[in-house]
């Protein structure tokens, strides 16, 4: 290990309990989609106390803080908005006290995702400490809105910041693996629309439930026949919501929706999967619709798009991806597992629709995302803080 490896590893581990007490601050913050404010502006403090160069709010409420100016540009994200705690009877610590005990910090966000933040606030105390001084300017973010629609944020900050990292490294929890792709998402619902009649004559109607539950059954059907990628797995589908209605109780349903949600494997696209449904739909008076967010963030801009999440992955050959394996292999004198996230992360923006090269590398252990008694290791922490310093200088 070279002599800059060394410190930064040095410097991490001094900063265990720096790093682990600065996420808890975040944990005890209750953040939601479009509620960040107050861990937005906690996550600010600690930039600026870390010393970077420059952190600002921009107009969504994404924190940006930057270190370094050079002519490349590298992005580290990670989003600070998390889901709801569900039923408290689940857990057994309190999601909200940011408890630290046994080697581990304890609370909702912990591993999705405040634990990736907090790490690279510490790197980003590390690289000021050392006076990091390469061709290189560093955007750390911490993203909004993530839960709700993944890739908003980078929409923004691509297209209104006008910040266009060469490559990004996104902190959502890989378990201290690097992950070079996941399968894609959208969202659609298909509308079927019948003609009612009163219930004790079926037969002058034209039942929507009908047509919609057989349609149901082509779809579980279709799942089945996906196409499959070797690296990313099979793309899927499924129901998650039937909704009907009809003028009564008594009378033909003339109405009816399904809510699909669609996981996308390599090739496969939104004109594909929507032609799909469109085939099974064909003889029906019934549509299909690609469906959209747009919602107020905590600043109070509205904003939005499709809800369609590009699949996307890396070449294990690419560039971004071997200094990553490099940057492990020094660091910490083993090899890393290369692999991919089975959810959604804002890379679906990143390189999924932009292109630009990224990938994956987060505290904490993906089973625990959403999941009641979320916690992170200390020991991960540590471990990240390190690698997002120390690949700024292997890059």
């Amino acid at each position: 290990m070279d002599s800059t490896f060394s410190k930064i590893k040095e410097l991490s581990e001094k900063y265990a309990d720096y790093t682990a007490q600065n996420l808890s601050r975040l944990i005890r913050i209750k953040s939601l989609s479009g509620q960040e404010r107050d861990v937005q502006l906690e996550l600010k403090r600690q930039m600026e106390e870390a010393g970077f160069d420059e952190v600002f709010i921009d107009g969504l409420g994404n924190v940006i803080g930057r270190i370094g100016s050079g002519k490349r540009v590298l992005a580290i994200d990670g989003h600070m908005d998390t889901v709801d705690i569900g039923n408290l009877s689940n857990w057994e610590f309190d999601p909200l006290g940011g408890e630290i005990r046994d080697g581990f910090v304890h609370g909702r966000g912990s591993v999705d995702q405040e634990g990736g933040p907090a790490a690279f606030v510490t790197a980003g105390r590390i690289l000021k400490e050392l006076g990091f001084n390469r061709d290189l300017t560093i955007y750390f973010v911490g993203s909004v809105m993530e839960e709700d629609c993944d890739g908003l944020c980078w929409k923004y900050i691509i297209e209104e910041d006008k910040i266009r990292p060469d490559f990004v490294i996104s902190t959502e929890p890989t378990n201290l693996n690097i992950y070079r792709g996941h399968r894609g998402r959208m969202e659609m619902q298909v509308h079927f629309y019948g003609v009612s009649a009163h219930g004790s004559a079926p037969e002058r109607g034209k039942n929507a439930i009908y047509m919609a539950s057989k349609v149901a059954l082509e779809i579980e059907k279709l799942n089945e026949r996906l196409r499959f990628d070797e690296f990313l797995g099979k793309g899927s589908i499924t129901v998650t919501e039937f909704v009907s209605g009809s003028p009564s109780l008594c009378a033909v349903s003339d109405y009816a929706r399904l809510h699909l949600d669609r996981r996308l494997t390599w090739g496969e696209t939104k004109e594909s999967a929507v032609a799909e449904i469109e085939n099974l739909i064909k003889a029906m008076n019934a549509k299909v619709e690609v469906l959209s967010y747009k919602e107020k963030a905590y600043t109070g801009l509205e904003y939005g798009m499709e809800k369609y999440y590009p699949t996307w992955k890396m070449a294990e050959d690419s560039e971004l991806v071997v200094k990553g394996v490099s940057t492990f292999r020094k660091l910490f004198n083993r090899e890393p597992k290369v692999d991919k996230w089975t959810f959604s992360t804002n890379g679906v923006m990143t390189c999924g629709t932009y292109g630009i090269p990224t990938i994956g590398f987060g505290p904490g252990n993906e089973v625990l995302a959403h999941a009641p008694n979320e916690k992170v290791p200390i020991s991960d922490l540590v471990s990240a803080a390190a690698f997002y310093a120390a690949f700024a200088y292997e890059f």
